[in-house]
């Protein structure tokens, strides 16, 4: 027998239709999916045998897609700090992995990362990291619907030896968890300076092959670009174009330095950005013309980076940056409004997944993702605006509920697949062996 659980709030905040604020509504659902979403009192009639769930202060909407993670290096936070990009890569995180990651070090890590992205309202994450089959793993045990990106580099790891095997095992991991609800896998090349163009032609092949995305760090830096047109003769973008890499597979984390002809050609070739503001701040990356490339029409969705070069997985505050960052970059106050940031952290993400048509917005016969925040706070009254409220004034710890596919995995702030104290002691155990390596 089907039960259903029906949700209360105070607002229901769609997404689609675009701005829309629901009062006095409801949204019902059980584990197949969305059934509806109703005026309260029709819902009260027509499933007086389900579950209500009275939040009278809270918002309800979709669960956040962070759409650039390495949810590992959540065991590396804070491990090298203030350091540029290279320096921060070549001298201090690439040397940590090379001694420390394993399939125990990524399944940990990874468990770590999702405890702290669906305390802060994350129900999905594309990730990009080792150990792909830890990963999965991971997100199965949390109950978090997990993209895997599968990395793929020139120069050997602990993991692999050199691009061929990175791309075996990558496609190897993705036929052993075929047909698994909630995972998913990615090819991941890392990045222009770290892919050679044989290596390129070959993941485009495979991810054609094999129905597969592509995740790659794009044009995230200066330096990435200078060194291209020193060692190819032109800018990352315009290599990969000639190599047939842009298309609407590809996720381009960062695409901070973009000029006009380029964002052009992301929006003609159908490229989805992950925008990383807090990490483009702290590594001094640049800042990203996220007006330009939404004007232009290129879908843009929102990651944390990981927690290393970040040092929060929290969304919800790199949503208040983004907006603001946007408005003060293109000299325009009505850039990145609130309802287009939030859009932008829900259906803009599962957009760039495939997954707009599961999740991303609450409509019947969509995946029951969602979160509740409590907005009684000070900190969030008096309340003009809910949506401005969420994105300009609320904190991740005011996420009270979250949903992914119609499971509760918090409930009033307490995780219920995750036992918090272990996962601390587990993270504790790690920062010991690191230090003292």
């Amino acid at each position: 027998m089907t039960t259903f659980t029906c949700i209360h709030p105070q607002y229901l905040i769609p997404v689609e239709p675009r701005a829309t604020v629901l009062r006095e509504h409801c949204l019902i659902f059980d584990d197949a999916g969305i059934a509806a979403l109703l005026p309260s009192h029709e819902a009260r009639q027509q499933y007086p045998d389900a579950k209500h769930l009275e939040l009278a202060a809270h918002a309800l909407l979709p669960g956040f897609v962070n759409l650039h993670a390495h949810s590992a290096m959540s065991l590396l936070r804070g491990l090298a700090d203030d350091l540029t990009l290279m320096n921060w890569l070549n001298h201090h995180i690439w040397p940590a992995e090379k001694k420390h990651v394993s399939h125990e070090f990524v399944f940990d890590g990874s468990l770590y990362a999702m405890a702290e992205m669906l305390r802060g309202g994350t129900t999905t994450v594309n990730d990009m990291y080792f150990h792909h089959d830890a990963v999965a793993l991971a997100g199965l045990h949390a109950g978090m619907r997990t993209v895997v990106g599968c990395s793929i580099l020139e120069f050997p790891t602990g993991y692999a030896s050199n691009a061929a095997e990175y791309l075996e095992k990558a496609i190897n991991v993705q036929a052993e968890f075929a047909g698994q609800s909630g995972v998913d896998f990615r090819l991941a090349p890392h990045a222009p300076y770290t892919v050679a163009d044989d290596t390129f032609q070959k993941i485009i092949a495979l991810a054609e092959q094999h129905d597969m995305g592509i995740h790659c760090h794009i044009h995230e830096t200066q330096y990435e670009i200078d060194e291209s047109l020193k060692q190819y003769g032109a800018r990352p973008l315009t290599r990969l174009h000639k190599l047939g890499l842009l298309n609407q597979r590809l996720i381009a984390a960062h695409m901070v330095h973009a000029n006009d002809d380029e964002i052009a050609l992301l929006a003609q070739q159908g490229v989805h950005i992950a925008h990383n503001p807090a990490s483009n701040l702290k590594l001094a990356s640049g800042f990203a013309r996220i007006d330009a490339m939404q004007k232009a029409g290129v879908n843009v969705g929102l990651g944390t980076d990981g927690a290393a070069s970040n040092n929060k997985l929290d969304l919800l505050g790199d949503l208040r940056m983004a907006a603001l960052l946007a408005k003060a970059q293109s000299g325009n106050p009505t850039a990145l409004n609130a309802f287009a940031a939030l859009e932008m952290a829900t259906l803009s993400g599962a957009k760039a997944l495939g997954m707009d048509q599961k999740i991303g917005s609450l409509k019947a016969g969509k995946q029951a993702d969602l979160i509740a925040i409590d907005l009684s706070a000070i900190e969030t009254q008096p309340l003009f605006d809910p949506i401005s409220q969420i994105i300009y004034a609320a904190g991740r710890e005011q996420i009270s509920h979250v949903w992914v596919n119609g499971k509760c995995l918090m409930e009033d702030r307490q995780l219920q697949t995750l036992n918090q104290n272990a996962l601390q002691e587990k993270a504790k155990w790690w920062q010991d062996r690191i230090v003292n390596a």
